[in-house]
Parts: C-alpha cells; structure tokens; sequence
C-alpha cells in the first residue's frame, strides 16, 4: 500500500513538472551551498518562457523567514511576451547552524496579446487593468548546510576597527567624547553592547550610525558608535575586545582597543554654581511723567505688555520646556543624571552631587520628590 502511495506521488510530481516545463522552465544556483552562520551567498533564479503561444509574466522573491536575511541585488528582465526570461540575484545571510531551508514565493501571470491591447488602449486618466490568470507555483526549497562559528564570535567577515578619544584629561562631571569605527566587508557589525559592562562612569550613548551597502562580495559596512564617559574622579576604561571570524579564509582574528586611563580635576561647588546673579532691573526714572499725555502712554503700554507677559506664562505652562519633558519622562536616578549632565548647567551642580551620592555612595532619597526640586530649580 506504502509503495503505491509512493509511486502515486512521484507519478503526480512528475506530471506536475511536465505543466511548469510547458510553459517555462527554472534555474536555482547558489556560490556556498555550505556557508558558516552570518557568511553571505549569492542566489541566482533563472526563468525561461518555454511557451511562445501565451504572453507570461512572474511575480518573484524570497520568502521571508527568521532563519535568514536576505536582499535582492538585481533582476534582469527581457519581457518579449512571447519569449520573457528573467534573472534574480539576491544577497542572503543564514542567521543560524544546522539546516536551513530557503523557500520562495512564485506566480505565473498569463495573459494574451488582445488582452496587452486592451491594457495599453486607456488614456492617462483611464488606465486599464491588464487580466491574467495567476497560478502560485510551488518550488521546491533550497536547503543549506550551515556551519556554526568558533565559540565567541562578535563579527563576523574582514573588518577594521578605529577609534577616535582626543582628550584624557578632564573636569569633573565633564563629557569625554569618545568614538569607535567599524568597517569592512561581511555581516553588518551591530554590537550591543560595545562598551564593556566593568566600571561604575557614566557613560552616554546613542544609536549608531549605520552605512551598510548590499553588493555580490557582501555587505559593504561603515559602522559609527558615537559615546561619551564621564565620571568626579580618576577612573579606567576596561580594553575592548571584539572576537572575530573570516568565514572566506577561515581565520580567526581580534580586533582591540586597549586599556584607557583618565584623570579628572575635581571642581568645587563654588564653580559650579553661578555667583553671578541675572542683571537687576533698571530702575525707572518717573520724574518726567509731569506730562500727563506720555504718563498714560505709558500706562497704556505697561498694560498692554503685562497682558502680554502673562499670555506668554500661561502658554510657557502649557508647553513645558524639552528639558522639563525629558526630566518628568526620567525612570531613576541614574537617567536623570545623565540627562542633567547632558544639559551643562551649573545650577543643577547641587542635585548633581546628590544623585552621585544616591548611585556611587548608597545614600538614600526618594527620587519622586528629588525630580520635583529639579523641575523648580528651572
């Protein structure tokens, strides 16, 4: 019964092929059918019309899937109607070992001239629909012998590593701007994180700045990882070590950043904090308000402008300021001090060295109330 039941199957299988082989036929190749994880492959589809009774169209990609990433690179087209070959080139990554199985989505489009007429006889404001006949083909999908990476692998492909740290010298809870680059041939080289967990410096972040290019070698990388460290006293950044692998000479490399010491100038209080106060105000000369026309001149104006004042308090209420949002939106105290430090005024220097203590020396204050003093020290 098994054996009939098999035989049925490869009888209609074959069938099957015969109805794509009437009207076209395909091509399915790839240049590593055995790559490592996250090394890139080129596939290539060819279609060719077999069927010159019919007019035939295709609709083609990659379907997508968590095991894999791909793009396409091209797709070269020679629609004659009669005779259409079509070639597809993608770029595609397997994400994992083991097997890996690239399945496609296919559609024959059939049409016939009258109805290619019919199309192309509207105006431009009457655009026709072109009618075909949609079959879905199943192809059968490429299956991928995926090699696992050496334990410990960061990056993968030929890349170099660049950093740019201009200053080791620094006031307290001043910003030290801090760069690494990224760039190379092989699977975009997205870190997270970049800088290692070891030591209690602020640091500040930001997404970086990605410039990958798909070409038929891979991708084409310039990876940007914009930073800063800040911190009250002399601290050290912990080497960064990026373990990498070539699957192309199956190399194993390192890329590092060594060991970096910073010294850092404590500041007193007294020049954090601004002694000078805001400018006092003029004080107005009334002697001359002996003419009564300009006296109500200008109290008409003065009127006039405290109207004025107070619609701008009222929509200033309204409005709070981009610092206001970001300190209310803060989650503890941690963010809140980098979002104070970011900010560079001194008269938060007193809430500063509070939330240091808070986060460096155990102290105890609860952060909802400390946000509140912020928000009216501004």
């Amino acid at each position: 019964m098994k054996n009939s039941l098999g035989k049925i199957i490869n009888i209609w299988l074959l069938m099957l092929s015969v109805l794509y082989a009437e009207d076209f036929s395909y091509k399915i190749k790839v240049d590593n059918q055995t790559p490592y994880q996250k090394e890139g492959i080129i596939l290539s589809l060819e279609l060719n019309q077999t069927n010159p009774d019919i007019v035939l169209f295709f609709n083609f990609d990659i379907q997508k899937s968590k095991s894999y990433t791909f793009v396409r690179l091209n797709s070269i087209e020679n629609d004659t109607h009669h005779n259409a070959h079509i070639t597809y080139l993608y770029l595609i990554y397997p994400l994992k070992n083991g097997n890996v199985d690239i399945e496609f989505n296919l559609i024959k489009k059939v049409t016939n001239d009258e109805s290619i007429t019919y199309s192309y006889s509207g105006d431009r404001d009457n655009v026709k629909t072109l009618i075909t006949k949609d079959t879905k083909i199943t192809l059968s999908p490429l299956r991928l012998a995926v090699k696992p990476l050496p334990k410990g692998t960061r990056l993968v492909g030929d890349f170099k590593l660049k950093y740019s740290l201009k200053q080791h010298h620094a006031k307290a809870y001043e910003p030290i701007p801090f760069n690494i680059t990224l760039t190379g041939e092989g699977f975009p080289p997205l870190v997270e994180p970049i800088l290692p967990k070891e030591g209690n410096f602020t640091r500040f972040t930001e997404k970086p700045e990605v410039h990958s290019l798909a070409t038929k070698t891979g991708y084409q990388n310039t990876i940007i990882y914009p930073m800063a460290l800040s911190h009250t006293q002399n601290f050290t950044l912990n080497p960064i070590l990026l373990k990498s692998f070539n699957p192309k000479t199956q190399k194993f490399y390192e890329l590092r950043i060594p060991t970096q010491s910073f010294k850092i100038k404590k500041v007193s209080l007294k020049e954090l904090i601004d002694i000078k106060d805001i400018p006092s105000t003029k004080k107005i000369d009334w002697s001359w308000v002996g003419d009564i026309f300009l006296y109500l001149l200008v109290f008409i104006a003065g009127y006039i402008t405290a109207i004025s004042l107070k619609w701008q308090q009222k929509k200033s209420q309204k409005k709070p300021t981009h610092l206001e949002s970001k300190i209310k939106k803060s989650k503890d105290e941690k963010e809140l001090l980098q979002i104070l430090l970011a900010s560079q005024d001194k008269k938060f220097a007193s809430t500063i060295e509070e939330l240091e203590g808070i986060l460096y020396h155990g102290k105890k204050v609860d952060f909802n109330s400390l946000k509140k003093r912020v928000l009216l020290i501004i």
